[in-house]
């Protein structure tokens, strides 16, 4: 499903994205293998044990990029020209290995771009939650659409 054009939103629009998303162990290994991440709560099980947490904590750029991913095919798949900036990125909860997680989305704010006629400004509210509802993750994200037709 493709995402939607500026002028299809509303301020208040709401969705919550399907599917959630099963965090595994190989997805918090290699996303911080990939980005040179070698804090140890996220890859060394006895640090991670010794921990308040008590077990591996996934890392965190890894829950905000998957709350991006999973929001992308709803929201701006095909009508993004660029996104402006991510503001307000919170992490209230810790992620396990096993977490399922669902991200939902809602638009927080929105306006016609003085520079680009053809496109306008969307700042969506992204919360990722966990399988038992508790927010894990909560940003903002601000991208430029294209308008329909334009």
């Amino acid at each position: 499903m493709p995402g939607r054009f500026f002028d299809e939103w509303a301020v208040g629009d709401r969705i919550v994205h399907q599917p959630s998303r099963t965090v595994t162990e190989t997805d918090n290994l290699l996303f911080s293998a990939m980005t040179h991440n070698m804090q140890p709560l996220h890859l060394d099980a006895e640090t991670a044990k010794a921990s308040e947490f008590g077990q591996i904590l996934v890392n965190s750029t890894f829950t905000f990029s998957l709350a991006v991913g999973l929001s992308i095919t709803d929201t701006t798949a095909g009508t993004l020209v660029a996104n402006l900036g991510y503001d307000k990125v919170v992490t209230p909860k810790p992620v396990f290995i096993g977490d399922t997680l669902t991200c939902s989305s809602e638009v927080a704010e929105m306006r016609e771009s003085r520079s680009r006629p053809a496109q306008g400004i969307v700042v969506f509210r992204h919360e990722l939650t966990n399988q038992r509802g508790e927010t894990v993750l909560s940003m903002l994200r601000t991208g430029l659409l294209k308008k329909k037709g334009a």
